[in-house]
């Protein structure tokens, strides 16, 4: 979600928008050095609400892409403690991670999109005459007694993008709204906000933290969630307004093709430092005007084939040319590029072809027995990260697997399908993002 997404809407149809979702069920454990760690949990695994037994794992990885192209416009609003003990579990639905957290006191159970393309906390809040069908309560901002509104007149009614005046003039009053339709108006407050159950003995407690107290919001928003938890790079996002994590967090996403039920992991501050051996690193490119994390991709390699992604005009007309997304499912490039680089994995690959139902993804093959390993890298500034051969490739259904790659000419993004496997930190101290290869069913 963000602001250079102007064209979104024309990529419904090459949708990209992972379908996890996560459930965050914030049990509490003893956290490392001083950060805490949260479990993700993909929408289809045995830990989840969303589980069907009587899926085949095919048939969640087709539902899975199927979801994205409803979810990949779901980008953009056109408006821009001491955290020692802590681990929580989350859920991923329709394209979006969720997060359980708890707002207000006493505590009120949220569960919210976990979002790295956009800033903004907001949860829905009664009165909702013009709400989303959500199937828990309301939150009731006069039951809790840490609520306050903003004034329009404050710094932090200042740090929203857009925002305005009550009609009274009492109170700030924020609008977001997003490339797919979707959108949250209401009150700018700060309450408590907790990540934690009501059973752990140590939550992490953020007293005073900026939040949308949504009374007019629609769009594609799941009933079982309340609004969203911005993880982007802005002044209000929760990344930001958790100050003592130092600007830290990172996520190790285990495999969809993962066999083993294990959740994959979300860490902040000192848990999330990715370093030693094997660990590269790229700088984060800053764009003032979005709030979702930019790299530069200079090339592709395919084997020994190295694919430059500008011919010969030089590297700075690429900076910043792609998004880092963990919550969009497939990587897309750009399509005279990726025209070259699909043709490259295709001379690699010495298997019948075959077209993918859905027209969704153009490098598709009948399946064999042997599983389709192409050694493919991706080539970003100062970082060479080797891509997870069990996910360049993925099995649509029982007759085919398809290349996880898709053309785009508007946006290009790297995906979390690609990032499998990869112990992923940003540090926006630093300002960069690294790599380390992981076995993420292992932590």
């Amino acid at each position: 979600m963000a602001s250079h997404h102007h064209s979104l809407l024309s990529l419904a149809a090459s949708a990209t928008t992972f379908s996890i979702i996560l459930l965050c069920c914030f049990t509490l454990i003893e956290a490392l050095n001083g950060g805490f760690s949260v479990d993700l949990i993909y929408r289809d695994s045995l830990d989840s609400p969303f589980y069907n037994a009587f899926e085949t794992h095919s048939q969640r990885v087709a539902k899975a892409l199927r979801r994205s192209i409803n979810h990949v416009n779901h980008f953009k609003p056109s408006s821009s403690v001491s955290p020692n003990l802590a681990q929580t579990d989350i859920i991923s639905n329709s394209g979006e991670y969720l997060i359980k957290y708890s707002v207000g006191t006493p505590l009120v159970a949220i569960l919210g999109i976990a979002d790295t393309g956009s800033d903004l906390i907001w949860l829905q809040c009664k009165p909702c005459p013009e709400c989303y069908n959500q199937a828990a309560p309301f939150f009731d901002p006069k039951m809790s007694t840490t609520y306050k509104s903003v004034s329009c007149t404050s710094s932090q009614c200042e740090s929203v993008g857009n925002t305005s005046c009550s009609n009274d003039g009492t109170s700030c009053q924020y609008s977001v709204s997003y490339d797919d339709q979707s959108f949250s108006n209401g009150d700018l407050a700060v309450d408590t906000f907790t990540l934690g159950s009501t059973t752990s003995d140590n939550p992490v407690s953020l007293p005073e933290t900026i939040i949308g107290c949504g009374h007019d919001n629609n769009g594609t928003f799941s009933a079982k969630g309340s609004g969203i938890v911005g993880l982007g790079h802005g002044t209000v996002s929760l990344v930001s307004q958790l100050s003592s994590i130092g600007g830290k967090f990172s996520y190790c996403l285990v495999p969809l093709t993962s066999r083993v039920e294990k959740s994959s992991k979300l860490n902040f501050g000192s848990n999330a430092v990715v370093s030693s051996p094997g660990t590269v690193s790229t700088p984060l490119v800053p764009n003032s005007q979005d709030t979702s994390y930019f790299l530069t991709l200079e090339a592709m390699s395919v084997g020994s084939k190295r694919l430059e992604m500008s011919g010969s005009s030089g590297s700075e007309d690429l900076e910043g040319n792609i998004i880092i997304d963990s919550g969009t499912t497939l990587t897309t490039l750009p399509t005279e590029f990726y025209s070259t680089f699909e043709s490259a994995v295709a001379e690699e690959i010495d298997l019948e072809r075959g077209d993918d139902p859905s027209q969704f993804l153009s490098l598709c093959y009948k399946r064999t027995s042997d599983s389709i390993e192409i050694p493919i890298t991706a080539h970003f500034t100062g970082a060479d990260v080797k891509l997870n051969p069990d996910t360049t490739f993925i099995q649509i259904n029982e007759e085919l697997s398809c290349m996880a790659f898709r053309a785009n000419q508007e946006i290009t993004i790297f995906g979390n399908l690609a990032q499998s496997n990869l112990l992923v930190g940003y540090d926006l101290v630093k300002k960069t993002v690294s790599f380390k290869p992981t076995d993420c069913t292992k932590l």
